[in-house]
């Protein structure tokens, strides 16, 4: 009885899994098909020849996506050429039609159309007697003209249809190098901004220092010194030329700098608090964010005053995910609706002199576009000020972005 039980249950194990293999692989079947596969193949292809081609086009990622250009082409051989009709690249055979296919890539950058050289025209070695036509066709970006070429050389009449799926490699290789070009030209932006930056730090902050030290050169002579190398310390940081993001230490530090070469200046008129919480001390932001705060806090806060004294009180908080930083001072102020409609200049010349509240408005800009390029809209600054109330300037930085890194 045991034994027969036995067998019962191997019989029904066996058929068990036997349904189940049959439902496996017909599943299998219905989710992979040859088109499912040859759509997720083309898909990945594609992915791994946009890899290189968002570097921009040069001859190591031309070289990195020729392969992949080939296999999206359908194409015997690839050969890619920058906007000079220079050889990046030429990956598959029939390498001795290089230079028909350069003639060929120099037409199609002369005349921005494709060129196709049919087996007529070719003139063929041994090696290429089985290539039957080459085609040139421009790579185009908006706004740059022709970037390049991308050539193949096939082993049979281009149709329509080859001739429409090289069109559509080209277009999506245009798309990934259009990307490229604009990190590039957002890059070369930020750049531009961060030297604006400087620039507006230079003429109202390193003459007044300078005047400070020389005031201590005969009256304190160690004082001057230390004045001195702090000043060294601070233009060498604020003019640095690698990277786009700091530590929150590193800015705080230079800022330290800045305001006591502006204690030295303004003496006991100038009262400074620090709330940093620790644990945020290694957040990054980016190059120069919180600095135009406190000198725009101290030029149009402080010095503006009519009464003796202000205070500035700096403040660092950690808020879960994020750290918020905040500039405040007990200063003039300034009309919210002047720094919404961005006519801080209207009362330049009634105020402080010409273009010295436009240029405060400038640096708060500056700083506000930047981080909302780094983090997103969630991340700009929040200015809260009125008349004879002094003014608040927030920012809200993430604790952590992947690929932002000082």
């Amino acid at each position: 009885m045991t034994g027969t039980l036995v067998a019962v249950v191997a019989v029904v194990a066996v058929l068990l899994a036997t349904a189940i293999a049959a439902v496996w692989l017909r599943t299998r079947q219905v989710v992979t098909t040859p088109a499912e596969r040859a759509v997720h193949d083309t898909l990945r292809t594609a992915s791994l020849a946009a890899r290189p081609l968002r570097r921009g086009l040069d001859a190591t990622s031309a070289q990195e996506a020729a392969p992949h250009l080939q296999t999206l082409t359908g194409a015997q051989a690839v050969a890619i050429f920058d906007a000079e009709g220079e050889r990046l690249a030429w990956h598959g055979l029939f390498p001795g039609l290089s230079e028909q296919m350069r003639a060929a890539a120099v037409r199609a950058i002369e005349g921005e159309r494709r060129v196709l050289v049919g087996h007529a025209s070719l003139q063929r070695g041994p090696e290429e007697v089985a290539a039957r036509a080459l085609v040139a066709q421009p790579l185009i970006v908006d706004g740059a003209g022709v970037v390049g070429v991308l050539g193949v050389v096939t082993t049979f009449d281009p149709g329509p249809a080859m001739l429409g799926v090289l069109t559509e490699v080209v277009g999506y290789a245009c798309s990934q190098i259009e990307l490229a070009e604009l990190d590039a030209s957002r890059a070369r932006l930020d750049r531009a901004e961060l030297r604006a930056l400087r620039a507006q730090i230079s003429p109202h902050f390193i003459y007044n220092a300078l005047n400070t030290v020389a005031s201590f050169v005969r009256t304190d002579p160690d004082r001057a010194r230390e004045l001195l190398l702090d000043f060294a310390d601070f233009t060498r940081y604020s003019f640095r030329t690698a990277g786009e993001y700091t530590l929150l230490a590193e800015e705080l530090r230079n800022i330290d700098r800045y305001l006591t070469l502006e204690r030295a200046r303004f003496g006991n008129a100038l009262e400074v608090r620090l709330q940093i919480a620790p644990e945020v001390l290694n957040v990054t932001l980016p190059f120069l964010a919180l600095q135009p705060l406190v000198e725009n806090a101290v030029r149009h806060g402080i010095a503006g005053k009519d009464i003796r004294a202000g205070s500035i009180t700096i403040t660092a908080a950690d808020e879960g995910t994020d750290c918020v930083i905040s500039v405040e001072d007990d200063g003039i102020g300034m009309d919210p609706e002047l720094l919404r409609s961005g006519m801080l200049d209207a009362v330049a010349d009634s105020e402080h002199g010409s273009g010295v509240r436009e240029s405060a408005h400038v640096g708060l800009a500056n700083v506000d576009d930047r981080l909302r390029a780094a983090f997103g809209n969630d991340y700009g600054l929040v200015v809260e000020t009125a008349p004879g109330a002094g003014t608040k300037v927030s920012m809200r930085v993430p604790k952590f972005r992947p690929g932002i890194r000082p």
